[in-house]
């Protein structure tokens, strides 16, 4: 029994392969025809980074630098596409591994402790992410599941930044305690407006052939889902953190750092977000 995980790594534009979570997400699918397809078209692969139970034996109760090893020893002369991740104990690469690896599509790199054991419910191992900022325009917001007319709370405000002109959605800040959800969705009151005339106004016009520059995009991740927003007039500047991008959006919830008065929206696009230098995965996966 292997903990992994599953893949999807297409061409990168300069040059060998990079991963695709957004095209991972297409392969969960529940029509048999459309997996077949898809099986074809996108194939998945699996990587794995730790051992379990290798025939009767349980290894959960041994500590991570032996379950490698019988990992590494159970899967020698694999081939396919089943993979095992790369691991060392020198800081140096580590730290290489981080910085070039992201280039493959990777957010991060895992430490694990070599005497821990395999613990389910327990985090023994620690991710390290990449941290940066962004200055970006506050487009509108979603109101927070609590929500009522009486009190209403601020759920996400959506984000955008412009390209060739148009303001393009990015992604959302979320995760405010429940005072700032109140405090954010009054003082966001005299920037409502129609969404006719805001800038993704023209959503339904745009939504099939041009999905990254509004929010609201159905999916059968968000099916039944309220996906409505309140617009804003894109007068606002916030900064946020975040981690990594997913082709032209956040992959993640992005955290709001502070507010921007001084910087004009327009001003806010693409050429301040840092573009990591491609890496070939085949590389990493030794493939």
């Amino acid at each position: 029994m292997l903990d992994g995980e599953v893949f999807v790594a297409l061409p990168a534009e300069g040059g060998g392969q990079r991963l695709e979570f957004e095209v991972l997400q297409e392969r969960i699918h529940p029509a048999a025809s459309r997996v077949d397809l898809l099986s074809t078209q996108t194939p998945a692969g699996f990587v794995a980074f730790d051992l379990l139970a290798l025939g009767d034996e349980s290894y959960v109760d041994r500590p991570f630098a032996e379950r490698r090893a019988a990992l590494e020893s159970a899967l020698s002369g694999l081939t396919g596409p089943c993979h095992l991740t790369r691991t060392t104990t020198d800081p140096a690469e580590a730290q290489r591994w981080f910085e070039q690896f992201e280039g493959a599509g990777l957010d991060g790199v895992m430490a694990k402790p070599l005497t821990a054991t395999y613990s389910p419910n327990g985090r023994t191992m620690l991710k390290i992410k990449h941290e940066r900022t962004a200055d970006v325009v506050v487009a509108g917001y979603r109101e927070h599941k609590t929500s009522t007319p009486e009190h209403p709370l601020l759920g996400s405000l959506l984000l955008g930044l412009y390209a060739d002109g148009e303001l393009q959605h990015i992604g959302v800040s979320a995760s405010f305690t429940a005072a700032r959800r109140a405090e954010l969705i009054e003082e966001l009151q005299p920037l409502v407006c129609d969404i006719a005339d805001h800038p993704w106004g023209r959503w339904q016009e745009f939504l099939t052939a041009n999905p990254d520059r509004v929010p609201g995009t159905q999916s059968r991740w968000s099916a039944g889902k309220d996906l409505s927003f309140t617009p804003l007039r894109p007068e606002r500047v916030v900064e946020v953190k975040y981690d990594h991008m997913e082709g032209r959006r956040f992959r993640h919830t992005a955290h709001f750092k502070r507010w921007r008065p001084d910087r004009d929206p327009k001003s806010c696009g693409y050429d301040q977000l840092e573009q990591p230098a491609g890496y070939d995965l085949a590389e990493i996966l030794g493939s």
